[in-house]
């Protein structure tokens, strides 16, 4: 259940683009068509899925503090942490450079429509942030960290092809011309967006409604209390005015 929930999670509600808007400027530059969007789109799950959990282990096993004391007791004192951006940066660059390799092997038209877009990959934010956020959100396994990675590229690639289809359609509408081009672009994004804020509630409202029964226990515990504090008062009332009698 914690799988599905988080792959919804950074489907939807955490949309790099959308929710972050991380990765904007390839997003802007390659949506011009579906074809090259789809593409690219692909080539960023790939990376995604592959350099997420790469790099949680390289996060686990070297970068945190203490995580090298699987070397001995006399390494654990050691913090590599300000290493972090670098070993991330190198784990995309190489997996970015295999991409390359084999879009240029196999689709030579893709690898041409996408142009230096392709390499430059390797410092889309989008990718950085994914790594970034399985850090600070401490994802503790490394099947979440694959999770998350798949789950963050689907909704990038979403994002980029939902807003290439509308591209594609706009051609043949009639935009002011003080829009046209990354104007409308803007616009339909940001609408996009306020959409994907819908999303926000998918996952909240098992929560909501422990936190109901949770205030509804709370608040019969507290009236309990109340009633029994009321009923030993009055007993020693009475236990007062018969003395007295």
């Amino acid at each position: 259940m914690e799988h599905i929930e988080l792959f919804f999670k950074s489907i939807f509600i955490d949309n790099m683009v959308f929710a972050t808007f991380l990765g904007m400027c390839s997003y802007l530059a390659v949506s011009k068509k579906v074809s090259t969007a789809v593409g690219l789109g692909a080539a960023v799950i790939f990376v995604l899925a592959i350099t997420v959990p790469l790099n949680w282990l390289l996060d686990q096993y070297i970068l945190q503090p203490g995580a090298l004391s699987w070397l001995g007791d006399e390494y654990a004192a050691y913090d590599l942490s300000f290493l972090s951006f670098i070993m991330f940066i190198a784990t995309i660059a190489t997996m970015v450079q295999l991409v390359e390799i084999v879009v240029e092997k196999f689709s030579p038209s893709l690898y041409n429509s996408l142009g230096i877009f392709l390499p430059l990959i390797a410092v889309n934010c989008a990718i950085l942030g994914g790594s970034l956020f399985m850090q600070s959100r401490e994802i503790p396994t490394l099947g979440l960290s694959a999770v998350y990675g798949i789950g963050s590229g689907i909704g990038w690639f979403l994002a980029i092809l939902a807003i290439a289809a509308i591209r594609e359609k706009i051609r043949y509408s009639n935009v002011p011309p003080a829009l046209r081009g990354l104007g409308i672009t803007f616009i339909i994004t940001g609408l996009m967006a306020i959409g994907f804020m819908s999303f926000g509630g998918m996952l909240t409202g098992g929560d909501d409604e422990a936190k109901s029964e949770d205030k509804t226990a709370a608040t019969e515990v507290i009236e309990n209390e109340v009633k029994s504090e009321t009923e030993t008062e009055n007993t020693l009332n009475v236990a007062d005015n018969t003395n007295k009698l």
